[in-house]
């Protein structure tokens, strides 16, 4: 957990905090509600920050920024996040959630794109996480460092998130090791597991919060339907655009949350 200390301290000194009450991952898509989430009081490049590096995946921000939510708390917003398939290894993938512990924070919000099981739920619809697959065959816990994963997402915050967005559903994410899409057979299979949502992100990242006793609400936007659900073939970009167009949606969604959490 060195990493993280160092980290903690260089926010502290670019971002002028002591300490922070809560964090938002804004993965692919959810970076156009940054300016909703609250005042900006201070940001720096996430690559400048020890033990952290530039995002690689278009539609993910570079940087980390210190806000004031409406609700009056102390937040860490990261526009971009280290994937697994980077080759960085685990630790990369969850030093900001061990940085943000680090700060005193208490509440990770994760947010991904991912493909959708569910053809009744299209390109644009937020879902949230209620329970994940880690499908990577990696933890970032190492040794005898045996954590309860019952509520990996607890109820008290899902059920906040709809107080504010009472049209929100919630399914399972399974996190797949990519960086290639899954291929059909993988996505029946996920199905077949209980999985709603197919990614590459958030669940190594949960798994690091809760070691470090954060609570975490997990929300995914569909970008796209899984393949062999859709009927044409994935790309990347397909993924951007979905983000751009749900845009409106989700600063409003963010913005809604910012004032409860």
């Amino acid at each position: 957990m060195r990493a993280a200390a160092e980290a903690a301290e260089a926010v502290r000194d670019r971002l002028g905090t002591d300490a922070v009450d809560l964090g938002f991952v804004l993965g692919s898509g959810w970076s156009a509600g940054v300016d909703a989430i609250g005042e900006t009081l201070a940001e720096a490049p996430l690559a400048e920050l020890p033990g952290f590096s530039r995002p690689v995946v278009a539609g993910h921000g570079g940087m980390l920024r210190l806000v004031r939510t409406p609700a009056g708390k102390r937040a860490l917003l990261f526009t971009g996040r280290t994937h697994f398939y980077e080759g960085r290894g685990v630790e990369a993938v969850v030093h900001g959630v061990r940085t943000l512990a680090a700060l005193g924070g208490t509440v990770l919000v994760l947010t991904n794109g991912c493909g959708g099981l569910d053809p009744t739920r299209g390109p644009g619809t937020p879902v949230l996480i209620g329970d994940h697959l880690n499908l990577t065959g990696q933890s970032p816990l190492r040794g005898a460092t045996f954590i309860d994963m019952t509520q990996a997402y607890p109820k008290r915050l899902r059920d906040l998130a709809r107080s504010v967005a009472p049209e929100l559903t919630e399914g399972v994410y399974a996190q797949f090791r990519g960086p290639q899409y899954e291929t059909p057979a993988e996505v029946r299979m996920a199905g077949a597991l209980g999985a709603d949502l197919v990614g590459m992100s958030t669940a190594l990242e949960t798994i690091a919060a809760r070691e470090a006793g954060l609570e975490v609400l997990g929300i995914s936007l569909i970008t796209n339907l899984a393949a062999g659900i859709s009927p044409q073939p994935l790309s990347h970009a397909e993924v951007v655009q979905a983000g751009l167009d749900a845009g409106p949606r989700l600063r409003d969604l963010l913005s809604r949350l910012a004032g409860v959490l």
